[in-house]
């Protein structure tokens, strides 16, 4: 990772009740005689019907919203909005935007976002696009980002700027930034790309440099912790949908017919999950978080049987690193890795589908069709949908009034509904997974009436691990289930 400065403590402000506020560093922390200016943003003729046109310093957002009468208040974050005092001249911002990793529905609304706020609500005209990731900072290739050229970018798939895994020298990185006198850097991507981001603002920090860094974070498969949801996920559940609608019909159009589904979801089920409870057609749904088996009673297999008995025919959806397990050695690559780091995973789907027709094959008396659908790439490729869209134009905007702020070292999202400043730390140390003990799994086994294929052992164990905190004790309002958003500061 090049050269990287100790890491700052994080900033805890502790208050009565059992109030703590996690807090996101400032320019102002390490470069304390910098000059404040009024924020242009009340003079913007938009903003002119707005009654409240910034944020009071002192807001911030509860990271549970359920408590009990006696229970402490718990761990808030900084409201995210435009402050009254901004840290930069709208004639000397110098910002960058950088997407990385995979390709997510929703990557190019949020650059254009940035390069319209930045220059409607702010008056900066200085914005570049780095062509490529992290390793485009190494690179002459910069592109020039204005309202005009990027003025329907949304209605595509993917991102103009391009993006790479891996690529991630910082000490090369903070060079660049500070040769090309870059002054903001926004930086879109999955937990990887925020850790890389987190490193990064910890070298500029450690140069004294007047340079803010903030993460946007982005994942398809919604598993980026605290947050309510990432964008991509809303799009990608309703691209999920046409995969499942074409396997039911594939499957009951014959006699016996299976229709496989294997969305994405290496680590996390969540999008399979959604999908299979928005879709009401699966019959089964396999995601990593909850272990399955294939043979024996209350087997996959018996159980596959018993529902084309009773339907004729069935679907199973299947996330990409469900059932890893029991891939035999011969044929796994998990030892292998990106330039990410993230673990290859084979072809669960086909595998899976692989097993089931042996598994009938050998079985004379019923005779089954069998349909397997990927429809992985076609769904990362898509535009955003209009929930995701407006969705990126909050995450764009709360980024920006940010760093014009003068925060720094920080991700924004959504935490109950309430746009929020977090630090980097706090989304990069684990992941969201789906919790199989949690009412939503609970309302899935009843939606497919499937077997759990765990037992009273792993149902225990599950119990006894930690909440993610950022659920709510009905997961009623988990990854923007009935969220209303707050676009009041936005």
């Amino acid at each position: 990772m090049g050269s990287e400065g100790k890491t700052a403590p994080p900033k805890v402000v502790c208050g009565d009740a059992g109030y703590v506020l996690e807090d996101v560093p400032h320019l102002a922390d390490y470069l304390p005689d910098l000059p404040t200016y009024p924020n242009p943003l009340q003079n913007n003729p938009a903003y002119s019907v707005v009654k409240q046109y910034f944020v009071n310093a002192d807001d911030t957002v509860a990271q549970k919203i359920v408590v009990h009468k006696d229970s402490p208040r718990g761990t808030h974050f900084r409201r995210a909005g435009p402050r009254q005092r901004v840290y930069f001249e709208s004639d000397e911002v110098h910002a960058c935007i950088v997407t990385c990793g995979g390709l997510c529905p929703g990557l190019n609304t949020v650059i254009r976002e940035i390069v319209c706020g930045l220059y409607d609500m702010y008056g900066v005209r200085k914005i570049i696009g780095i062509d490529g990731g992290y390793r485009g900072f190494y690179s002459c290739n910069t592109i020039d980002l204005t309202p005009k050229s990027v003025n329907d970018i949304h209605k595509r798939g993917g991102t103009i700027l391009g993006t790479s895994r891996g690529g991630h020298d910082t000490s090369k990185i903070v060079d660049s930034i500070e040769d090309r006198g870059v002054n903001q850097v926004y930086i879109i991507g999955g937990d990887g790309t925020q850790k890389g981001a987190s490193v990064i603002f910890e070298e500029i920090q450690r140069r004294g440099l007047k340079v803010a860094v903030a993460g946007i974070p982005k994942t398809i498969d919604n598993d980026i912790v605290v947050i309510d949801k990432s964008f991509g996920f809303d799009t990608a559940v309703e691209e999920a949908q046409r995969a499942i609608n074409a396997a039911h019909v594939e499957a009951e159009s014959v006699e016996n017919g299976i229709g496989v589904v294997k969305l994405m979801g290496r680590n996390s089920g969540f999008i399979a999950m959604y999908a299979t409870l928005a879709s009401r057609d699966v019959d089964c749904c396999l995601i990593p978080e909850s272990p399955f088996h294939m043979e024996g009673k209350g087997g996959l297999l018996a159980f596959i049987e018993r529902r084309l008995k009773e339907n004729g025919h069935m679907v199973i959806v299947v996330a990409e690193g469900a059932g890893q397990e029991l891939i035999t050695e011969s044929m796994r690559s998990m030892e292998h890795q990106d330039a990410s780091g993230n673990k290859l995973l084979l072809d669960v789907g086909l595998w899976l589908s692989h097993k089931i027709k042996d598994h009938f094959a050998r079985n004379q008396k019923m005779a089954i069709n069998l349909k397997y659908i990927d429809p992985t790439y076609m769904i990362r490729a898509v535009p955003s949908n209009a929930s995701d869209n407006v969705y990126c134009t909050l995450l764009a905007h709360s980024a920006l009034h940010g760093t014009m702020a003068g925060y720094t070292g920080f991700t924004v999202g959504p935490v109950n509904g309430r746009h929020a400043y977090i630090p980097f730390h706090r989304i990069t140390e684990k992941q969201n997974k789906v919790v199989i003990t949690d009412r939503m799994w609970a309302r899935l086994l009843s939606s497919t009436n499937q077997p759990s294929f765990i037992s009273q052992k792993d149902i225990e164990d599950a119990k006894k691990e930690d909440e993610p905190p950022t659920q709510l004790s009905d997961k009623e309002n988990s990854h923007g289930v009935g969220v209303d958003f707050d676009t009041s500061a936005n």
